[in-house]
């Protein structure tokens, strides 16, 4: 019986898009386990799920680019309210050729733009709400972002792809969930139908109340309907089901990162259901492993994109121009999201003139200047061509004469599937054999550093693997050894030592002394996000811990669950106080854990 459902399972499959394919017969996407099948035969199916085109397309780009630009952008917030006046939107020197020039000439190959954020502020002139450019004075309300953006990828052979914001702080039907569900497709219509072809269609989860104080339900399937009729080769990341979200906003991937995994995409009404019965989420460690796919009932192919920006914050704030990530922070998210089989999508955040900052395209320049010098010259001889190796295999590689390596970078042929499950890596030098890298999965690429090592030739054994593997490419480099140049980002300068304690709930301190306060910092500790770290909050202050003056009232700390960076928030009228205090609560409404080394203040000199 089970060979009968195996056979009919086996009847089902398509050929692979691959122009280099074998007579070997594939799932493309997404593959459901007949009942009853063997474990063994469960594995041979997994070995065969593989990427559409587009998404295949996609993983190639390893390097694309999200430009966080808006209403935000003139107000220093990272979420607005909806309230904002169009009137602050007024970029001096917008150029969008400007940032795609500068993000070709770093490596990117594709930009995607916050059409929308959460403020409800649209950079296109939409017939759907007045709280867009059209209302601002910029080109005298006849500017359009969007369109100069796509005209600046034509020109310099640049994708292009949108980010709209399902949450809507603007917009008096949101909450009212069938009347928003239409503003959105409308909206969503007019970006996929007037700006040519859409490659990535980039939504969050976020969700909120409305002004009705209902929670807003979207209809995931009428705008996936949406995408597909309209932009049928765009691939729909995050809340979409051809990429999936890494977990966490710190540019940080998975040593082991299965692109074939488990993990049911969340727009798809069983995902709870199934999600659950694995026990696995989003930010799970182990999406694809043979334990969990022992009990999994299907498989999808939903790579990773590992998203990050080069600021501490995702729009421009001036008093971060100093605190842009060094060129260790950048190369080291490089080599943990695209050496982790994930595409990376750096944020990189035009400023008020309307162009990236000197500081980011100075560091970009960097960037791309190290990458290109780093694997400039390969130094395995002949390690582009395929090897179909078994479990067990190993293979010997030459390596140029006198060569010094800290870099290994392995790949398969992810157009006959995600296979391998352990790899080893070893170097012969002075006359043995050196273990320099161990690892699981190798996907589209996977990347090793180590200290260099001279090698004479190098040997890969794929140790654990689901059928054949296809590796596709061995390589190996060397890349100079950077130290971390970052400007200190001290975000307190009052000694905590004469702080005390005063109350926890909420948090009241006494500062010891009397001082002016030009801002304070809440630094969430270790940058880990918490089920009650503070989100909306008031802060005050007071002489003499008994009158207090309220500086900051129902504010929030904008997207901090995602990015639990420090966040600073500057104040007026703090001159001769002793004490603060921080109301705050927690993203699901409960009285909020503030610990005194999660608090900093600025002291006027």
């Amino acid at each position: 019986m089970n060979n009968i459902l195996y056979s009919l399972a086996i009847s089902s499959l398509i050929l692979p898009f691959s122009s280099c394919a074998t007579q070997e017969e594939y799932y493309t996407k997404h593959l459901k386990f007949p009942e009853g099948i063997t474990f063994d035969q469960k594995i041979d199916m997994a070995s065969r799920l593989v990427p559409t085109p587009q998404q295949f397309e996609w993983q190639k780009m390893e390097l694309t680019a999200f430009l966080h630009f808006g209403i935000n952008t003139f107000t220093g917030r990272e979420w607005g309210d909806g309230k904002e006046d169009p009137a602050l939107f007024n970029p001096t020197e917008l150029d969008a050729e400007q940032w795609v020039r500068t993000l070709k000439d770093a490596g990117f190959k594709m930009v995607i733009i916050t059409a929308k954020h959460h403020d409800g502020f649209c950079l296109w002139p939409t017939k759907t709400t007045k709280h867009s450019v059209e209302s601002s004075p910029w080109k005298d309300g006849k500017g359009d972002v969007v369109k100069e953006l796509r005209q600046a990828c034509d020109k310099y052979g640049m994708k292009f792809g949108v980010y709209l914001s399902p949450w809507d702080r603007n917009a008096e039907c949101y909450g009212d969930s069938p009347a928003y569900n239409k503003f959105f497709i409308e909206q969503l219509t007019e970006l996929l139908t007037n700006y040519g072809e859409v490659h990535e269609v980039w939504f969050d989860g976020a969700n909120g109340e409305g002004p009705n104080g209902k929670k807003q339900v979207y209809d995931w399937d009428a705008f996936y309907s949406t995408i597909r009729t309209l932009q049928p080769k765009a691939v729909t990341a995050i809340m979409g089901d051809d990429v999936r979200w890494v977990g966490n906003e710190k540019g940080i991937g998975r040593e082991t990162e299965w692109s074939a995994t488990v993990l049911t995409p969340g727009v798809y009404a069983r995902a709870a259901e199934n999600n659950k019965a694995l026990g696995v989420y989003g930010k799970a460690e182990d999406l694809g492993g043979r334990d969990i796919l022992a009990k999994a009932k299907e498989l999808f192919w939903y790579p990773s994109e590992v998203d990050v920006s080069i600021r501490p914050g995702w729009f421009y704030h001036k008093n971060q121009d100093s605190k842009v990530k060094s060129l260790k922070h950048l190369t080291d998210i490089y080599f943990q999201s695209v050496g982790y089989n994930s595409v990376l999508l750096l944020n990189i955040p035009p400023d008020t003139r309307g162009l990236i900052n000197e500081a980011d395209v100075s560091r970009l320049k960097d960037f791309r200047a190290y990458l290109d010098e780093a694997f400039a010259d390969n130094k395995v001889i002949d390690g582009n061509k395929l090897w179909k190796a078994a479990q067990g295999q190993q293979k010997e590689y030459v390596i140029k004469d006198n060569s010094e390596i800290n870099v290994v970078m392995l790949q398969e042929d992810i157009s006959k599937g995600q296979r391998v499950e352990e790899v080893d890596v070893e170097v012969f030098t002075d006359g043995a054999w050196k273990t320099v890298a161990q690892g699981t999965t190798i996907g589209y690429k996977r990347m090793f550093r180590f200290p260099a090592v001279k090698a004479e030739k190098m040997r890969v054994t794929i140790k654990a693997s689901r059928n054949i593997a296809n590796i596709c490419n061995v390589a190996a480099y060397y890349a100079n050894p950077l130290s971390d140049d970052a400007a200190n980002q001290e975000w307190n300068n009052l000694p905590r030592e004469s702080w005390k304690v005063v109350s926890n709930s909420p948090l009241v301190i006494d500062l010891g002394k009397k001082v002016s306060l030009s801002a304070f910092t809440y630094a969430p500790a270790k940058a880990e996000a918490k089920p009650d770290m503070a989100f909306k909050y008031s802060f005050s202050v007071s002489s003499d811990g008994k009158n207090w003056k309220t500086l900051k009232k129902d504010s929030e700390f904008s997207n901090i669950m995602n990015n639990p960076i420090p966040q600073t928030v500057s104040i007026e009228g703090a001159d001769g106080i002793k004490f603060i205090r921080l109301d705050a609560v927690s993203v699901n409404g409960t009285p909020s854990v503030v610990n005194i080394n999660e608090i900093g203040v600025s002291v006027k000199k």
